[in-house]
């Protein structure tokens, strides 16, 4: 960077490479907007006023804002490579994200973390990852692989790390368990992500004291409040399965707005395509009531500031070229994005071009032998527990049941809503299976499998009858990991998921355009409405560390008491 040169042409003594003519410019520092030129060089804003360039372009009046920060996502959520997920977000604004990806590191650890680190070099999309700090997210289920504090220590000054993941496993946090406390101490001077649902009062003091920062798992408005209150920075969060946004908009004030930030977490690629990243939701708090300025700082400049990723998030001299332009202020749709001064997509099509990033280490993942697996569920009681679905939420609810037994085993009613569940360790052939009971779900005449289950990603089954349950788990065995639908013995679809068995190397219209199928032909077995996602809603039903009950391959977990538990009530 030549100081001398930039300084002459912040003076208009030069002119810039790129200079943006009649822009309507967001500021995020004083929530006002200024018609005037922007000025860039060498990938960073120069000048505001007016100025001349060897490119220059006119938007005429359009709006000009920074780029989009998502605070917390996992990429793998959207079964793509991060060079293929850049082209999905990128020309809805998204130019750069925090992602955490504890997803393959259940499966394949620090190896895992690197080939996410390695393909994210290969895209405009400014990705800063978090080392996970909970592979496995607890002790009651087996997961691929471990990343434990000595990983941390040696991955912490990588390119590309940001931070610390969510800690997902608040107990060991507010006990202040060893194994966690070396973890968080190595990461004290870098900014650590939280995740603490319903943590309130003492417990939450005794959270923070670990330099834990934010939160992304508020779902009402005074745990919001209150986790402001004790210094947190709160994502208003708005994935497929997850939306949160609308709910916690009221607790939105001019006094705490400054720590309100946007994420994703888990979001769909066919919903990205339909609704959008982070500009939905920007869009959403705006229809809602939030100030259009002020929904765009929430995806800005406070993000940025969370993150300590100084010089970006704005509109001003000195910070990263990363911006959008765009026409209608209550509807973001960006006709044009840039990143570090160059254009990387017009009129939702990117201008760039990424390479597929193969490598040894996260492929042929599923590991279990079919003669193994047994799906029965002995029962000594008609009354059992059963994990409920709740709408548009990770979050279960635990209720008691009356069932049916045959020989002192569980029989699907076909008149009832419940459905038999499994998880079967696929990891290291440990013959793990969990079973137990889902209502809500509304499948009838067939099974859906997964090798998606947060976190730990074993094998997630649910069906009304055990000879599709275990078709599909040959199915998946036989394409090492993905997803797929059974229906009276056949195969209907399936979306082989080759690396790790939770992403693919396909392209994006090739895997939107097979789950839009599958989700077709999931509605057409009955899966309910109420379930938003049929996939991404059966992924989090393995995910101990989200109440109220969840299911690993070691049993049912009853995340209140943060325990497995028995299926039986008297």
């Amino acid at each position: 960077m030549n100081h001398k040169q930039l300084s002459e042409i912040a003076l208009a003594q030069q002119p810039a490479d790129l200079v943006i003519k009649n822009a309507t410019i967001i500021n995020v520092f004083d929530a006002t907007t200024e018609r005037a030129d922007i000025a860039v060089q060498d990938g960073i804003f120069v000048g505001i006023g007016q100025y001349h360039g060897k490119q220059e372009i006119d938007v005429k009046g359009a709006y000009v804002a920074p780029g989009f920060i998502d605070g917390h996502v996992h990429i793998e959520s959207s079964m793509l490579t991060p060079s293929e997920f850049s082209k999905l977000v990128i020309p809805k604004g998204t130019t750069r994200v925090i992602a955490d990806p504890h997803e393959i590191a259940n499966v394949k650890g620090v190896k895992g973390l690197g080939f996410m680190l390695n393909s994210s070099m290969d895209t405009p999309l400014n990705v800063h990852l978090m080392i996970p700090s909970c592979v496995p997210a607890t002790t009651f289920e087996t997961s691929g692989s471990t990343v434990d504090a000595e990983d941390i220590y040696s991955l912490r000054r990588r390119e590309g790390i940001l931070g610390l993941g969510e800690v997902m496993d608040y107990p060991s946090v507010i006990h202040a368990e060893q194994s966690m406390m070396n973890k968080l101490s190595i990461m004290e001077d870098y900014v650590i992500d939280g995740h603490a649902p319903n943590v309130t009062g003492k417990e939450l003091n005794a959270y923070l004291l670990h330099h834990i920062r934010t939160d992304h798992e508020s779902t009402t408005i005074d745990e919001l409040h209150e986790k402001v209150k004790r210094g947190m920075y709160i994502h208003l969060r708005e994935g497929s399965q997850t939306r949160n946004v609308v709910d916690l908009l009221p607790a939105v004030t001019p006094k705490n707005i400054h720590r309100l930030l946007f994420c994703t977490d888990d979001k769909h690629p066919m919903d990205i395509l339909a609704e959008g990243h982070v500009n939905y939701n920007v869009n959403l708090a705006i229809a809602n009531g939030v100030d259009p300025i002020d929904a765009i700082r929430m995806a800005t400049i406070n993000t940025a500031n969370c993150y300590q990723l100084n010089q970006v998030g704005a509109i001003a001299p000195g910070y990263e070229a990363d911006f959008i332009v765009f026409d209608d202020l209550n509807d973001i749709q960006p006709s044009n994005v840039y990143i570090a001064g160059q254009p990387v997509a017009q009129n939702g099509q990117v201008t760039f071009e990424t390479h597929r990033f193969e490598s040894i280490h996260v492929v042929d993942t599923v590991k279990y032998n079919i003669d193994d697996i047994k799906l029965d569920l002995p029962l000594k009681s008609d009354n059992v527990k059963v994990i409920q679905l709740i709408a548009n939420n990770v979050t279960t609810k635990q209720v008691i049941r009356k069932v049916q037994r045959n020989n002192g085993l569980y029989v699907n009613n076909p008149n009832d809503d419940i459905l038999k569940i499994a998880v079967v360790e696929r990891h290291h052939y440990t013959k793990n299976v969990g079973v137990g009971l889902l209502e809500g779900y509304g499948l009838k005449d067939g099974a859906v499998g997964m090798t998606i289950a947060h976190d730990s990603h074993n094998l997630v089954v649910v069906g009304d009858n055990d000879a599709d349950m275990m078709k599909a788990i040959e199915e998946l065995k036989r394409i090492q990991g993905g997803i797929t639908i059974v229906h009276n013995g056949s195969i209907v679809e399936s979306l082989p998921l080759e690396i790790a068995g939770i992403m693919t190397n396909q392209d994006i219209d090739t895997v939107c355009d097979k789950l839009k199928k599958m989700e077709h032909e999931a509605r057409q077995l009955g899966v309910t409405k109420q379930v938003d996602d049929p996939f991404l809603s059966l992924a989090f039903m393995s995910l101990p560390v989200i109440p109220d009950l969840k299911l690993t391959d070691r049993g049912l977990f009853d995340v209140t008491t943060f325990s497995l538990t028995e299926i039986e009530v008297e």
